[in-house]
């Protein structure tokens, strides 16, 4: 027997989001048809308005709903450091840690070759920009992800970097290699802070 056409859509429109498997997905939509049409009409603007009204940061690269970003904004922030990160979602795990209280830079990836990413697919233009444009930034603070890409894209920015005479470091490896940011706790990622070494 075959679902009918719009939860068959609805199940398929779940499957589409990472982690999420068949089951998952058939058990979601059925949550869905039981929801009343009050609670689906604000998750179905709730959706609508996340696609409508972000978008990315003109500086860091950061998701936001006014440009600049509020960090980007913010003065009373440490101007001089600029802590860079794979994905936006980054960068609201380490501000929830505070501990680090200067300024962002959203790369939106990391290098890899074996999907076709390479320099040009991310943000660096804007951030070499960036840094040539404002002489108050003195260090970068690399935190990619302890992968072999994360390691890889750190690596090629700490080479294009360097050359300008701005200190360049990189997370402590308080994080267990092949583990991402985002699922990291507060007290491993203040010690990879604070522990950070140059490269």
């Amino acid at each position: 027997m075959q679902y009918p056409e719009p939860i068959a859509k609805l199940i398929d429109s779940f499957m589409r989001l990472p982690g999420i498997g068949h089951k998952t997905a058939i058990r979601l939509a059925y949550f869905v048809v039981d929801m009343n049409k009050d609670d689906v009409a604000k998750f179905s603007s709730a959706l609508k308005e996340t696609k409508d009204k972000l978008m990315y940061c003109s500086i860091c690269g950061n998701l936001t709903d006014e440009d600049p970003c509020v960090i980007c904004r913010d003065k009373t922030r440490d101007q001089s450091t600029v802590l860079v990160v794979e994905q936006p979602r980054d960068i609201m795990v380490m501000e929830k840690m505070k501990d680090y209280h200067g300024l962002y830079h959203v790369l939106n990836g990391v290098l890899s070759p074996i999907e076709g990413k390479g320099p040009e697919d991310l943000n660096i233009k804007s951030l070499i920009k960036r840094l040539q444009s404002d002489e108050t930034i003195k260090e970068i603070i690399i935190a990619t992800n302890a992968t072999p890409e994360g390691e890889a894209t750190a690596m090629y920015l700490s080479r294009l970097v360097k050359p300008a005479g701005i200190k360049v470091t990189r997370l402590a490896h308080g994080l267990s290699v092949g583990s991402d940011i985002e699922y990291a706790d507060e007290m491993t990622l203040s010690r990879a802070v604070s522990g950070r070494t140059e490269m």
